[in-house]
């Protein structure tokens, strides 16, 4: 059966695929909405996870429109939320699609779905949605990661990576002409990664 997993080419979505392989057939798939070519990061590290891939394009309005909020609010939760829900009905609703699954961990903030979300998803495109990381906190999470995958990690601005966030980053640097003041204003400093490749023993 196959599956596809959500993937920005960090050290979650990776480790999620890597969970699941036992069990499904995994396609990792990579949203970009326009604004940078970040899914090229992501292409480059699925194929040294052995996994294939796709890019699922969405238009830049929605970027947008992420941006309106994250503005609004002052903080990124509500954005980056929206992101990744319309992301994951895209996603469900693509053909044969059966089972759809993310890099979410059990003390994840962001992005986050509701209860009420995750059966919408389910009920209205007929699909399983799997959440392999919930019940894995982050210390256990780096356990997992330092056994079976070598990583880069740094400041969110400065990984190559495929998530939102990198593209919803850019668009307001451009948008509000104010560089990286106004970026470092609504983005809290967090740590990142990008998967280079399996660790094998």
């Amino acid at each position: 059966m196959k599956a596809s997993v959500l993937f920005s080419s960090g050290k979650d979505s990776s480790l999620a695929a890597l969970l699941m392989e036992p069990f499904f057939n995994i396609e990792l798939v990579t949203i970009n909405f326009g604004i940078l070519p970040t899914y090229k990061f992501a292409k480059e590290t699925a194929n040294k996870l052995g996994f294939p891939f796709k890019v699922v394009r969405l238009e830049p309005n929605l970027i947008e429109e992420a941006a309106k909020m994250l503005i609004e609010d002052g903080y990124p939760k509500r954005a980056i939320n929206f992101l990744h829900h319309t992301s994951l009905k895209v996603i469900c609703s693509q053909p044969d699609t059966v089972v759809v699954a993310d890099g979410i961990r059990r003390d994840d903030r962001v992005p986050m779905l509701t209860k009420e979300q995750i059966r919408s998803l389910e009920d209205t495109y007929n699909i399983s949605y799997i959440q392999p990381l919930m019940g894995y906190g982050r210390s256990f999470v780096n356990i997992l990661v330092k056994e079976h995958l070598k990583i880069v990690e740094g400041e969110s601005d400065k990984i190559e990576k495929a998530d939102y966030e990198v593209e919803l980053r850019s668009f307001i640097r451009k948008q509000y002409n104010k560089g990286d003041s106004i970026v470092k204003s609504l983005f809290p400093k967090h740590i990142q990664s990008h998967v280079i490749s399996r660790r094998y023993s």
